[in-house]
C-alpha cells in the first residue's frame, strides 16, 4: 500500500512499538490500537490486524477523503464509521484468526 494510507499506516506501527508509554495508548494492549468512531469520537479499543482488513482500508480511505487525518487524541479517528460497523469488522478479524 503506498502513498499517504500506508505511510499513516508505518506510523500507527512505529508508534505504538517505539513509545508505549505515550498516555494516550497506556491502556492499549499490544497487538491492539485505538479508534475514535463516529460523531461523539466513542474510543474502541480493535486488533491491529483490523488495519488490513478491506472494509477498514475502505473506511480510512473515506476518512482520509472527507476529513483528513486527525491524530491530536492519540488514536484513529473515524467521524463516518459507527460502532456497528466496527463489531461487523472486528467480529470478522477474530473469526479469520479463530479459523488459522
Amino acid at each position: 500500500m503506498a502513498g499517504k494510507l500506508g505511510h499513516l499506516m508505518t506510523r500507527l506501527h512505529l508508534t505504538r512499538s517505539r513509545s508505549p508509554a505515550s498516555a494516550a495508548a497506556a491502556d492499549v494492549p499490544r497487538g491492539h490500537l485505538a479508534v475514535y468512531v463516529g460523531e461523539g469520537r466513542k474510543r474502541l479499543v480493535i486488533p491491529t490486524a483490523c488495519l488490513s482488513h478491506p472494509a477498514f482500508v475502505t473506511l480510512l480511505k473515506r476518512v482520509e477523503d472527507e476529513f483528513g487525518f486527525d491524530h491530536r487524541c492519540g488514536g484513529l479517528t473515524i467521524p463516518c464509521a459507527s460502532e456497528g460497523d466496527f463489531a461487523d469488522i472486528v467480529s470478522a478479524v477474530d473469526e479469520h484468526h479463530h479459523h488459522h
